[in-house]
């Protein structure tokens, strides 16, 4: 079985799929660059400044294995 695709479908799929790798190594790469905080050090800043309110958490959240 094979699948025909125009040249024009051909080039979109590659597009998408270049997006999506370039997006999801740039997600890794911003994630590398957020400094790590030790559990004990992000309860000391939820206790002297609060936990942040629903309307200022994140809208979005995305889990990268790095």
């Amino acid at each position: 079985m094979t699948t025909q695709l125009s040249e024009r479908q051909l080039k979109k799929l590659i597009q998408d799929s270049v997006s999506e790798a370039i997006n999801m190594n740039l997600m890794k790469l911003r994630a590398l660059a957020l400094p790590f905080v030790p559990k004990k050090e992000q309860q000391e800043i939820e206790r002297l400044h609060g936990v942040p309110s629903v309307s200022e958490r994140p809208t979005k959240t995305v889990w990268l294995n790095v």
